[in-house]
């Protein structure tokens, strides 16, 4: 069965997160995205947990699904997808935050865990309340040491996935500049064997990543880290597998490309840590003009945050992606409510724009169906025409990026790149990917 799964979000009980991130919201916006199989998010936070164990029902592969259809939304555009949430499979996911002190620095690393069935995240709850608070934040913090962390997981349930999350991010992560490692083996020391997969995030897509030979033995996926129902699957993962948390697993340890047809990324220029910078001086730079200034800010002095291309390049051994061996495919999108506000010169978010962005799901179904499967001419017919140029655009790869930098999302335009060609200006003003 082909699906889409969209591994790691959060619930309205973490921090940062929208009051709109209920089981019920998450569902309409999976079916509006064409997300088949969605994270839960934050099973580790108590009161989260008991809405699981309340609204969902499990469907005897791993995976569960709401009980009934429930209206929780006053948005028209939704009313009538609400029928269709328990068409939407939930997966037990959680993301915990460790600090600790390893080999005289401190740690911040995140860790996204996948549970097979709502007896072992339980039992995987009990156990953490022992060693923090997990009332505190849906995704709690906990001074456990990484490989500690994992020897615990597997305790519990052999079958659970732990994932380092968004890996190379700044802050909180495997390789991040200010508190991470430089190998895999520092942090998970003789476990590191027992993990499958690394999670991108959304300021390195596959391609970076594939220039550390040392990471060919995972598979890569992405997801959305969502904190607001709209932005459920910006970032997901392709399987052709058994619709099955064992399916899952195999598709993950197999790295077979028929079972793992790709993933959906991000340019990563967009994501708000590619390039180093310092947002408060407007200071954004690529690594070779960081390490020109010794990595600090031209205007204040203050060191820059380091941004995930430079970790990428201090660490990688592979300059020449042609010799490496067979990968995951993935594809580049730009969500479409993006698309449409820079049609519509307009803000992404803004009500106009969403009403033209339901337009086409009443047309095509779904966001990636228009993104990714509609013809061209048939995408034409909803106007302003401009919106179907620039996916077709984007499809090729035809856009103009400002990379993100120091907390601060990257912009992309797409229909400024035809727009420059069109009159003739050199390509070599553009940044083509």
């Amino acid at each position: 069965m082909k699906f889409i799964a969209d591994l790691h979000l959060h619930s309205k009980f973490s921090r940062a997160t929208s009051r709109e991130m209920t089981l019920e919201n998450m569902a309409v916006w999976a079916k509006v995205k064409g997300v088949s199989l969605l994270a839960t998010g934050d099973f580790t936070h108590p009161e989260w947990f008991f809405l699981i164990k309340q609204k969902l029902e499990p469907l005897g592969n791993g995976f569960l699904r709401l009980k009934k259809p429930t209206v929780s939304t006053d948005d028209p555009n939704l009313k009538d997808i609400i029928c269709k949430q328990d068409e939407v499979a939930f997966i037990l996911s959680t993301e915990v935050s460790l600090i600790y002190s390893k080999k005289g620095k401190v740690r911040k690393i995140h860790l996204l865990v996948l549970m097979p069935d709502l007896e072992a995240a339980e039992r995987f709850n009990r156990r953490l309340s022992t060693l923090g608070n997990l009332h505190s934040d849906g995704r709690p913090i906990l001074g456990l040491d990484s490989r500690l962390f994992l020897q615990l997981a597997l305790d519990i349930s052999p079958r659970c996935l732990v994932i380092p999350a968004h890996i190379w991010t700044p802050w909180f992560s495997l390789f991040g500049a200010n508190s991470g490692f430089d190998s895999i083996e520092d942090c998970f020391e003789d476990l590191t064997t027992h993990l499958l997969a690394l999670e991108t995030g959304l300021s390195s897509d596959p391609p970076m990543n594939w220039r550390l030979s040392a990471l060919d033995r995972f598979v890569l996926v992405s997801n959305s880290d969502a904190h607001s129902p709209s932005r459920i699957g910006r970032e997901a993962n392709v399987f052709d597998t058994d619709f099955s948390y064992e399916g899952l697993l195999r598709a993950l340890k197999d790295k077979d490309q028929k079972k793992f047809l790709y993933t959906i990324e991000f340019f990563p220029e967009e994501g708000k840590y590619h390039w180093d910078g310092h947002r408060q001086c407007g200071v954004a730079w690529p690594p070779k003009e960081s390490l020109k200034n010794q990595n600090l800010c031209p205007k204040c002095g203050k060191k820059l945050t380091i941004g995930v291309l430079h970790r990428v390049e201090e660490l990688s051994d592979r300059p020449d992606l042609t010799t490496m061996p067979p990968k995951i495919p993935f594809k580049h999108l730009i969500p479409l409510n993006e698309i449409i506000g820079e049609a519509l010169e307009k803000t992404s978010e803004c009500q106009s724009v969403w009403e033209v962005y339901f337009k086409f799901i009443r047309e095509f179904e779904t966001e990636f169906k228009v993104l990714m499967e509609a013809p061209e001419e048939e995408l034409a017919r909803i106007q302003p025409e401009q919106i179907s140029r620039a996916i077709s655009l984007m499809r090729r790869g035809k856009v103009r990026l400002s990379p993100g930098y120091d907390g601060q999302y990257g912009v992309i335009k797409v229909l400024a790149e035809e727009s420059l060609a069109e009159t003739g200006e050199p390509e070599g003003q553009l940044s083509l990917f």
